[in-house]
């Protein structure tokens, strides 16, 4: 049912063990605004897409793994309420349930579903997650210079390891970062500094010890402003 709903946007969904644990719409904070999202929680995936048909139609799939998910609680302000920090290596984003109860039963739900993966495969949570951007809106001037005015021709970058929103002067590096992809990403100047200065630090120990040897021896999810909003929220629903 949910392969038919993404059609051949998606990728195929079977695999033997996989089930079906839960669905429903949460809402996505994108890099200009919220969004409503459908989620699907299998019990080794999270599954989720932009809203075409409610209930019937889903484009732009994403497939995250579950091994690599941790969840980090977001409290609640005066801008948003029951919300919390899907992150990843690869990617990190808020998300926010229309109720507690559901932001607790999502929350439930996707834990265990970790937790069982874990103690299945013997493998040890990801450590290192990729930063949740800051969105477009909260930053009208660069967050490094705290100088430069964003206007059409100033536009904002995002700083791939800590998701400051800055200037092109101050995001003119480029640094690989191996879990989020294979080319080397835009990275504020702070950023790129105090990587440059960790990798001399790990090269430098690297050569005392090899010294000491040898005498003894990566989505987006703003590009879709045609997508048709979900009229009337439905409850999730949860199988397990």
């Amino acid at each position: 049912m949910v392969e038919s709903c993404f059609g051949t946007s998606g990728q195929p969904l079977g695999v033997p063990g996989r089930v079906l644990v839960g669905e429903g719409v949460l809402t996505k904070m994108c890099r200009k605004k919220r969004k409503a999202r459908q989620f699907f929680l299998f019990n080794d995936i999270l599954v989720y897409g932009n809203i075409v048909i409610n209930k019937k139609k889903y484009n732009k799939q994403h497939i995250i793994p579950l091994e690599e998910v941790k969840l980090q609680n977001l409290d609640d302000d005066a801008q948003s309420c029951n919300g919390w920090l899907i992150k990843t290596a690869s990617k990190s984003f808020a998300v926010f349930a229309a109720t507690n109860i559901e932001k607790k039963e999502w929350m439930a739900h996707i834990t265990k579903c970790i937790e069982d993966l874990l103690r299945k495969s013997g493998k040890k949570a990801v450590e290192e997650h990729a930063a949740v951007w800051v969105p477009d809106g909260d930053a009208s001037t660069c967050m490094h210079c705290r100088k430069t005015q964003f206007t059409f021709v100033n536009r904002r970058h995002h700083c791939r390891k800590c998701g400051a929103v800055v200037c092109g002067p101050c995001s003119s590096k480029r640094y690989l970062l191996p879990s989020q992809s294979s080319k080397p990403l835009r990275v504020c100047l702070h950023c790129y500094e105090e990587l440059t200065s960790a990798q001399k630090q790990t090269a430098n120990d690297h050569n005392i010890r090899n010294n000491a040897d040898t005498s003894g021896e990566e989505d987006t999810d703003d590009e879709d402003e045609a997508n048709k909003t979900v009229e009337s929220h439905d409850l999730p629903k949860f199988y397990e």
